[in-house]
């Protein structure tokens, strides 16, 4: 308010004056915002029919309004508005539920012509264009008044990440104004029964352990307490992986709704700009070729080219990917109109060729044909010259590569190069065959010195973040990993029914979808599919604070990913994540440091801007300081500290209060590739498991770290540290493995002889596992046979990868060992599925063929036993039996999986497993602890002769 007592114009800071009845000059009922009649005029002769501030439209108000002057044109002291409404129909509206962010937008018009607005005021104000000058310097002060306590909690965005608020016109259709997406919750009579069982089973496993505990076996204390310990565990592991899944939802979207609000006829698209991001390292341990389809299925995906860019990040720095693209480039120029001429699914010509279907079905144009297998045979030749330069790399000349030009390829030397970044398509010119615009494509090998740390895929993708800042910056990026093609090409438009969604999509940090997989069994031996984890713990996540970061396959948005809280939150200050001292505790050091960080950050985030400084002003501030200064220290982007730099990532961004989406489309968004064999998949494992202790070990850590904002709600906190602490279950898991060959050997056992009252607790226990599975299986569509392979496989993980990662990752984090376990590979087989019968010796085999030789071992002794005991040596025989029987039948396909296709299981895996249970053997008969003392004197006192 002015001295005056008339309230400032929200746009150009004048006095808003009086109507023609001597009120305070209020355009908008709705919210109040105060314009003046000017700014006002312009708005309208903008197209603008509604308030930029809460969306009114001005039309709604009827003429009995003091305060209308779209209706009232009878006076000459008001503005005369003349509003084109075909105009109106055509042209957007922008609205923005900031209004200092409105300010901002309205006020950066440099220039306005004298005759867009017709001004009749007798009082002799100053014109138009002249007010327009002073917009800027008053606009600013009047904005920091009013936003003051926006300002002192929330960092500034910078202007190229702000997304407006794109409202339909008025006279837009009526699936403008539909819903993107619904949320659709379990019904209760699925969800209901199934949480009563859960409480039911944890009730149980109350009674269950006072019972365990109050009634020891003192024959075989050590067993008894080592079976206690390990049922404890198991129990804190499944209270961890169970209740995450209390609320799970399903979602649905509506992509028709979507290119009716976004993309009406004869008006620009309005649909937000995306980059794709393609990491690759290694050319001959990821093929080109599978790289390229994946590139190929980005640049025909169903999304106006304008708004695709590809990054393909090559962090080997090999000629052979840099040559694969310049193929891919070529080829995608007749792909890419094929396919979006035929609307083919996948869009991968690998996959697409490769399919066993009717590809006539649902094609009637005349022509397709004819162009298909011109298309083939156009695919064919392009493998042909990729598989030539594959043939080519193999043997690396002594001088290095050299390029066309006879200069030396820069990477020669992968860890020593500098960067480079060559743009294939997307350029003035660089059209398909039918003169249709492409996406871009831009290659990118960053920069690599010996003696630093390059932070593997987590480095990478940083370093494609910065350059597709300056190139693109789309608010929204897609990673995927080089082996995981587009598979629905309308993945796209399926992540923007959340994330352009402005009630859905405002706290959204990004929208993950469910990894599927090409060519696995469909016995699936050893749960590649992943399926329970994917269509029911994600499912369980979505309910709450959303899924976790996997990877790949997930659509972020960039303001999240560089470090914002979300716009329904302040930001938090850098010590509130972590159990360390309170801001108000920092030293002067760490508050310059922190002042700089963030001063050198808002520079080259407006690059744009850089042309105002000088050339030393420029030199300094790009300089290699600056960037490690501002890049080493931030907490920008990709997350380092641990080989899953997913679930980090992921978990900050959480922590700071954004929430994620799970979309599951019909038709699976991306498709990848597993390694179906034993021991690529134990290794699999093991890499991911290693991560896990890498954060269990860090600040990271989720049992801690976050606590202080309280911005993650505490079951979305259980699945975090669930994620971290699953490795070590391997050792509780192990021993409980052995526990059955040691009670049959030993004749003991660690449950006391049973009462009724016992019998029933067991029971129960039982039943309330199966009635779980079962009610687990119905709301989530699993199928029973994916429950039990992800079982076994549990078993098969746990004594085996997660094992050797608890032994690993203590070295490396608590002593700086690090110890790598590899695989040596054989040649696959020709045959379909023929690399899942490859063995491939690693260590990582011992302890589980252990485990099956001891038990196996043991059940041949207790069968002995028992017959030579009589009658009464076959009841307890049962009961040990059967902990050895569940033991085999979960180590199963291990053993399968072992023996390959004819039985050829490694010799040296047979010789250490042999040798291993032979050692255990002689030490527990040397040992023999379980095994009552007798006196040598007292044995000779009553001993016969013929006795003895």
């Amino acid at each position: 308010m002015t001295h005056s007592g008339f309230p400032l114009c929200n746009i150009c800071g004048e006095q808003v004056g009086l109507n023609d009845h001597g009120e305070v000059f209020l355009p908008c009922h709705g919210c109040g915002v105060p314009i003046c009649k000017d700014c006002f005029q312009h708005e309208i002769n903008k197209g603008h029919t509604a308030c930029l501030s809460c969306g009114t439209p001005y039309q709604a108000r009827t003429k009995d309004n003091d305060n209308d002057i779209l209706d009232d044109d009878d006076d000459d002291d008001v503005i005369k508005v003349s509003v084109d409404h075909s105009a109106m129909a055509s042209q957007p509206t922008s609205s923005s539920q900031d209004v200092g962010l409105h300010a901002r937008h309205v006020s950066s018009v440099s220039a306005v012509d004298n005759d867009l607005v017709e001004v009749n005021d007798e009082s002799g104000k100053s014109s138009w264009k002249n007010r327009l000058k002073s917009w800027k310097g008053k606009d600013k002060k009047n904005k920091k008044k009013k936003d003051a306590p926006k300002d002192e909690t929330l960092a500034p965005i910078p202007p190229q990440q702000h997304m407006e608020d794109k409202r339909p016109t008025e006279g837009g259709a009526a699936a403008a104004a539909a819903p993107l997406s619904v949320l659709i919750p379990i019904s209760k009579s699925k969800l209901a029964p199934y949480r009563t069982v859960i409480i039911m089973r944890l009730i149980i496993l109350g009674l269950f352990f006072h019972y365990r505990v109050t009634n020891p076996v003192e024959s075989a204390f050590p067993l008894w307490l080592t079976s206690i310990i390990c049922e404890i565990w198991f129990a804190f592991s499944w209270v961890l992986d169970q209740f995450p899944k209390w609320c799970p939802v399903n979602r649905q979207t509506f992509i028709d709704n979507l290119s009716a609000r976004f993309e009406r006829e004869g008006e620009p698209c309005q649909l937000a700009a995306v980059d794709f991001f393609v990491s690759t390292v290694d050319p001959l341990k990821e093929p080109p070729l599978i790289t390229a389809n994946t590139v190929l299925s980005i640049l025909a995906v169903d999304y106006p080219v304008d708004k695709v860019s590809c990054y393909v990040s090559d962090d080997g720095a090999s000629m052979l990917t840099f040559e694969s693209l310049v193929e891919t480039a070529d080829f995608a120029r007749k792909w890419v109109p094929f396919c979006k001429k035929f609307s083919i699914e996948p869009r991968a010509p690998e996959f697409y060729f490769s399919q066993k279907i009717d590809y006539l079905k649902d094609k009637v144009q005349p022509s397709f044909v004819k162009e298909r297998r011109a298309m083939k045979r156009e695919y064919e030749e392009y493998k042909v010259r990729v598989n030539a330069m594959v043939a080519k790399a193999q043997k690396m000349p002594e001088e290095g590569w050299t390029m066309q030009d006879g200069t030396p390829w820069p990477g020669n030397n992968s860890r020593d190069h500098p960067g480079m970044i060559q743009a294939f398509l997307g350029r003035s010119g660089a059209q398909d065959i039918e003169g249709n615009e492409l996406p871009r494509l831009v290659y990118v090998s960053r920069e690599k010195r010996p003696g630093y740390q390059h932070h593997k895929k987590a480095g990478a993708e940083n370093a494609l973040v910065r350059v597709s800042a300056v190139l693109t910056n789309a608010p929204f990026i897609l990673n995927l990993d080089c082996d995981h093609y587009v598979n629905n090409s309308k993945a796209v438009r399926e992540a923007m029914c959340f994330l352009m969604d402005p009630e859905v999509g405002r706290d959204v940090c990004y929208v993950q979808f469910p990894q599927r997989f090409d060519g696995i069994d469909r016995s699936d031996r050893y749960a590649n599919r992943n399926t329970v984890f994917f269509d029911v713990n994600m499912k369980g996540l979505d309910g709450i604070q959303g899924p976790v970061y996997v990877g790949t396959g997930c659509v972020f948005n960039r303001q999240a990913l560089y470090g914002y809280s979300p716009p329904s939150m302040p930001n938090l200050p850098s010590s509130s994540c972590c159990c360390c001292p309170s801001k108000s505790n920092k030293g002067v050091s760490d508050i310059f440091r922190d002042a700089k960080r963030a001063e050198i950050s808002a520079a080259l985030c407006n690059l744009k801007e850089m042309d105002n400084y000088d050339e030393n002003e420029r030199s300094l501030l790009l300089s290699q300081t600056g960037l490690e200064k501002t890049f080493g220290l931030s907490t920008l982007g990709w997350i380092y500290g641990s080989v899953t730099e997913d679930i980090l990532t992921g978990f900050k961004m959480q922590c700071r209060g954004w929430r994620s989406i799970y979309c599951m489309p019909l038709r699976p968004a991306f498709k990848g590739s597993a390694p179906i064999n034993l021991s690529d998949r134990l290794h699999q494992v093991l890499r991911w498991a290693l991560g896990s202790i890498e954060i269990f070990l860090s600040r990271h850590c989720p049992l801690w770290y976050g606590c202080g904002g309280g911005r993650l709600k505490w079951l979305q906190r259980m699945a975090y540290i669930n994620t971290i602490v699953y490795p070590f279950t391997s050792l509780p898991l192990i021993a409980y493995c052995t526990l059955p060959a040691i009670c049959l050997l030993t004749g003991k056992f660690i449950i006391p002889t049973l009462s009724n009252v016992a019998s029933v607790l067991f029971l129960g226990l039982f039943l309330s596992i199966i009635v779980t599975s079962v009610l687990e299986l119905r709301w989530s569509g699993v199928t029973i046979e994916d429950l039990w392979r992800n079982e076994q496989f549990w078993v098969i993980g746990g004594v085996s990868a997660h094992l050797f990662a608890v032994f690993q990752g203590l070295l490396k984090m608590l002593a700086g060992v690090d110890t790598n376990f590899t695989v040596t590979a054989k040649a696959a087989e020709d045959t379909e599925f023929g690399e899942l019968y490859i063995v491939k010796w690693t260590t990582l085999l011992i302890p589980p063929t252990t485990l099956i030789i001891i038990n196996m071992v043991g059940v041949v002794a207790g069968f002995s036993d028992a017959l030579n005991g009589g009658y009464e040596s076959w009841g307890p025989l049962f009961g040990k039996v059967f902990f050895a029987f569940w033991v085999i039948f979960h180590l199963y396909p291990f053993l399968k999986g072992l023996m390959g296709r004819q039985n050829r299981t490694p010799t040296i895996v047979v010789l250490w497993s042999v040798l291993l249970a032979s050692v255990f053997s002689i030490i527990w008969v040397k040992i023999d602890p379980f095994v009552n003392k007798i006196d040598d004197a007292a044995l000779a006192d009553t001993c016969v002769a013929i006795d003895c």
